[in-house]
């Protein structure tokens, strides 16, 4: 059994359910858009999210209509953001299938997105769930601001670590902590343990991104050659940070150059990578990994023992362990 099953298992009646609603809350009278929700429907990936909104909840107290309503809800905006990224970086494949925008182009995947979205909001406001609808909002706020930021520093090229953790903060981690909070919130926990959640999916979400920062250098059990993809489109992750900071002035202006200016060059790139790796710049990005997955745990070990916690103890390890 692979580990996302194992981590599903105490909640996998639950999670049926949701495939339910979730297929259900996009439905549309017009059939383009009912042809493409579908579309959306069939290339679902592992279910991240949606796992651990139910997981927060069940480890938190116990799963209500308010936990599908709170994962149906996130699921929607995430989609929805999906979307209009795809859009945005002009991208024609997710997941190894087509994106929206390389079948029907921008202005059908843009009103898409709006659809997906203003679904979303309807459905919470319907159900009276303001709190889930404030919880999830202020994910969506704070994904944008993290995009916006990283392009800001993209094209000026700062390498504060601060910054970084800032922008993945918002970026990736935002939309866990909502997961993790709007579980706890469904179950009914009290604000202390909604909190708890809060601070969990924070720093399971930078561990996360981390883990997706090494990537690029190849770091991972299957991962095979670097990529170099984030190098490509000036991302500053992680490693690179550390290894501007750490190597000499003169190897520093030549990696800057690289990134700047040559970054379309694959044998640069790969030089770049070389100088990363040499300089310690992926042990640190993994220690600081582990620093995230490690304080995660601590977290949950203050919950009561359930098989749910179990589970979430085994999502935080497959976080940092996946090969992809």
């Amino acid at each position: 059994m692979n580990p996302v099953d194992i981590i599903k298992a105490p909640i996998i009646d639950e999670l049926e359910e949701f495939e339910r609603r979730f297929k259900y809350s996009m439905k549309s009278k017009v059939p383009l858009l009912d042809r493409i929700t579908h579309y959306i429907i069939k290339r679902k990936g592992k279910q991240l999210r949606p796992m651990f909104v139910f997981l927060s909840a069940s480890a938190s107290g116990k799963v209500s209509d308010s936990t599908y309503t709170a994962a149906t809800l996130i699921e929607l905006l995430h989609t929805a953001t999906l979307v209009h990224d795809d859009v945005v970086d002009d991208a024609n494949e997710r997941r190894g299938f087509f994106s929206i925008n390389a079948l029907w182009k921008n202005k059908v995947a843009v009103l898409v997105g709006d659809y997906l979205l203003s679904q979303g909001l309807l459905m919470a406001i319907d159900r009276d769930e303001f709190q889930l609808l404030k919880v999830v909002s202020t994910a969506v706020k704070e994904m944008s601001e993290g995009e916006l930021l990283q392009m800001e520093k993209t094209r000026t090229l700062n390498y504060d670590e601060t910054i970084y953790f800032e922008i993945i903060r918002q970026k990736t981690a935002a939309l866990i902590t909502a997961c993790c909070k709007s579980g706890a919130l469904s179950a009914g926990a009290n604000p202390e343990q909604v909190q708890l959640m809060a601070e969990f999916g924070e720093s399971v979400g930078i561990a996360f991104q981390i883990k997706d920062d090494l990537f690029d250098y190849g770091a991972g059990k299957n991962i095979g050659k670097p990529t170099g993809i984030d190098i490509q489109e000036r991302k500053t992750t992680l490693p690179l940070i550390y290894a501007l900071n750490k190597v000499s002035s003169s190897d520093r202006k030549r990696m800057v150059n690289i990134v700047k200016n040559h970054n379309q060059n694959f044998q640069k790139v790969a030089e770049v990578i070389e100088m990363v790796k040499a300089s310690g710049g992926i042990e640190y990005a993994a220690d600081k990994m582990k620093e995230y997955a490690d304080r995660s745990l601590e977290i949950l070990a203050k919950l009561p023992e359930s098989e749910a916690r179990l589970s979430l103890e085994t999502l935080v390890k497959y976080t940092v362990d996946r090969e992809k």
